[in-house]
């Protein structure tokens, strides 16, 4: 049974040594190249004293970066990615959060790690590629390495203004890894074409199975998706026959009628998570692969990702919206309503996920790991975790569950899960703002923000867009002379959505 997610890795550089694993538009690594450098990495953390315990892995988008997450877990550690396109503030939570370890840089980002005041030991990436492989040093770690044991950290949006750590481990990634292969039916013949950032879980999606079966995996350049026409004739340059993408992502390409001027030539895969896939821009893509297979995916960071799929197989009207279908196998979907009452088919009730795919809960944050990984109230007889997503689903006739929107304030925006607070929190540290509250339009998919304060629109919205990442900058904001409050004396949220909406 295997235990370590390592045991991928080393499975294709026995087949495929000379294989390309990862790639990017111009450098590439065989998976020979990306094992050599990942034992050097965990080798040379481990001559520092360092097994267990947390490396921030703070490079650009690149191969070598992935190199330093393997090499990481060789060392018995689990990492922590961040990238120089982050917010400094947010970077600088992250860090305050963790405990003094390692981070490795590269040339990109060496300066700006030197700045931090990191109160570990910054490496360079370079310097650690260098050292001897100690291979008895390597088993030991691995002798005593338990599939429990987390492999990394993801920082995600936080409701007090603190980004919170996901941790997830061996087990729950192989699991995830396992049963994500099997429904999206990857092979050694599979070439992946990477859309997220390696700061996000999402691209295990691509990497794990990359590693799994000696497929391949191309980083696609991020300045790219700003233009539609050279993206697609990049995935036909790289015969990539496999997205696994946010939906914005997919109709940035199709609402620009990129496909009047190039179509993607090798396309047989289209996975889509994090949004709402607007059924005419859907109907589009369907329309220009009608060969190709649609999968529309679903699932948190706090169940290692994907927990849900639902493959397109029939057609829909144009008001109706694609199901999130069902869970992996060895994944329950549990519906819940107020009084943790199974809703009846048709009736709302909060996506609650059971099974090896969770995580190990939050970095550092137990109360936050209390509140949302539950024992499952429909058993009383032993201790069982669900965790409690905060969302909502009803299972339609056909017994698919469709999403149906969010319990609170957490969003998802751009692909990614937002809390909205987290935004409240850093705009009600600007000095001339007095309060803040942001609301969702959750039609127009726009982040909307109310403040009270002597500062300018204009300059309060820079002063956002070097404190926050591009996905969560309000896209309406607005002065107020004071912000309404309910009788008890809160933020009336609902008084400033009937506010909005008669604008």
């Amino acid at each position: 049974m295997q235990t370590n997610i390592l045991e991928y890795l080393e499975g294709s550089v026995a087949r495929c040594p000379d294989k390309v694993a990862f790639a990017d538009a111009t450098d590439q690594l065989t998976f020979a190249e990306v094992s050599d450098r990942a034992k050097r990495i965990g080798s040379s953390l481990l001559a520092m004293n360092h097994r267990g315990g947390s490396v921030v892995v703070f490079m650009r988008k690149h191969p070598t970066t992935l190199t330093a997450f393997f090499g990481t877990i060789y060392a018995g550690c689990y990492y922590v990615p961040l990238d120089d396109e982050m917010p400094r503030h947010r970077i600088e939570l992250i860090i305050k959060t963790l405990d003094p370890g390692i981070l490795i840089c590269d040339d990109t980002t060496r300066a700006i790690a030197e700045e931090l005041a990191y109160p570990g030991k910054i490496c360079h990436y370079d310097e650690l590629v260098q050292g001897d492989i100690n291979e008895e040093a390597l088993a030991d770690v691995r002798a005593k390495q338990l599939d429990i044991d987390p492999i990394y950290i993801v920082f995600t949006s936080g409701s007090t203004g603190i980004p919170k750590g996901v941790m997830a481990c061996h087990r729950s990634v192989i699991d995830y890894v396992e049963h994500l292969c099997d429904v999206l039916k990857f092979d050694e013949d599979t070439v992946f074409g990477n859309q997220t950032p390696l700061y996000f879980d999402a691209y295990l999606k691509e990497v794990m199975p990359t590693l799994k079966y000696g497929a391949t995996t191309i980083l696609i350049p991020k300045q790219l998706f700003m233009f539609p026409i050279k993206l697609v004739e990049f995935l036909n340059e790289h015969k990539i026959n496999t997205l696994c993408w946010v939906v914005s992502a997919l109709t940035m390409i199709s609402a620009f009628r990129t496909f009047d001027t190039v179509k993607p030539e090798y396309l047989r895969t289209i996975a889509f998570a994090s949004e709402v896939f607007p059924m005419k821009q859907f109907k589009i893509w369907k329309s220009v692969l009608p060969g190709a297979r649609f999968i529309n995916l679903y699932g948190p960071t706090e169940t290692t990702g994907i927990c849900c799929y639902y493959e397109v197989d029939r057609e829909f009207e144009d008001h109706e919206t694609l199901p999130i279908g069902g869970p992996f196998r060895n994944t329950q979907i549990i519906l819940l309503d107020e009084n943790n009452k199974v809703p009846a088919i048709g009736d709302q009730g909060e996506i609650c996920v059971r099974g090896t795919r969770l995580t190990l809960g939050y970095y550092r944050n137990p109360e936050k790991t209390a509140e949302a990984f539950v024992q499952n109230p429909l058993n009383t007889i032993y201790p069982e975790l669900i965790y409690r997503t905060g969302d909502l689903g009803k299972l339609n006739q056909r017994g698919e569950l469709e999403f149906a929107g969010r319990k609170d304030y957490q969003i998802k925006h751009m692909g990614h899960r937002i809390e909205l607070g987290e935004i409240e929190v850093i705009v009600n540290m600007h000095e001339d703002v007095r309060s803040a509250c942001c609301i969702f339009d959750g039609e127009k998919k726009k982040i909307v923000l109310y403040y009270t304060g002597d500062i300018t629109t204009a300059d309060l919205t820079a002063y956002m867009k070097s404190k926050l990442p591009r996905y969560m900058i309000p896209n309406v904001t607005r002065q107020l002379e004071q912000l309404p409050l309910t009788p008890n004396g809160k933020i009336d949220r609902n008084l400033l959505k009937k506010l909005y909406e008669k604008k």
